[in-house]
């Protein structure tokens, strides 16, 4: 396993649409299953801190519970605000059954 990447789930664990909420390091991550595509992404609202693992995925994006603010999973872009700042995104791999989260990407 490469340096900086955390075991997050099973395959399969998470069905299409669901998200699940780990640490990378000290970091709060959302996991999230895009139909059958993973992706993760910081579990932080970028608006008012709340935790974007208790909102729903619709497509590729993700709205957050507390104030509605709508993120594209794959690129952490603001899709619909209050939110003005986008998401850290993190790398995905898939190592056998096992599905690993990285560290933030950069650039």
């Amino acid at each position: 396993m490469r340096e900086g990447f955390v075991a997050a789930a099973k395959m399969g664990e998470l069905a299409p649409g669901d998200m699940k909420l780990l640490y990378v390091g000290n970091r709060p991550v959302a996991l999230a299953n895009l139909g059958g595509d993973y992706v993760a992404f910081s579990d932080t609202c970028t608006h008012q801190e709340c935790s974007l693992s208790d909102g729903t995925v619709e497509g590729e994006s993700v709205e957050c519970p507390c104030h509605g603010s709508i993120f594209n999973a794959r690129t952490g872009a603001v899709e619909e605000g209050p939110a003005q700042t986008p998401l850290a995104v993190h790398e995905v791999r898939i190592q056998g059954e096992d599905i690993l989260v990285g560290p933030p990407q950069t650039g």
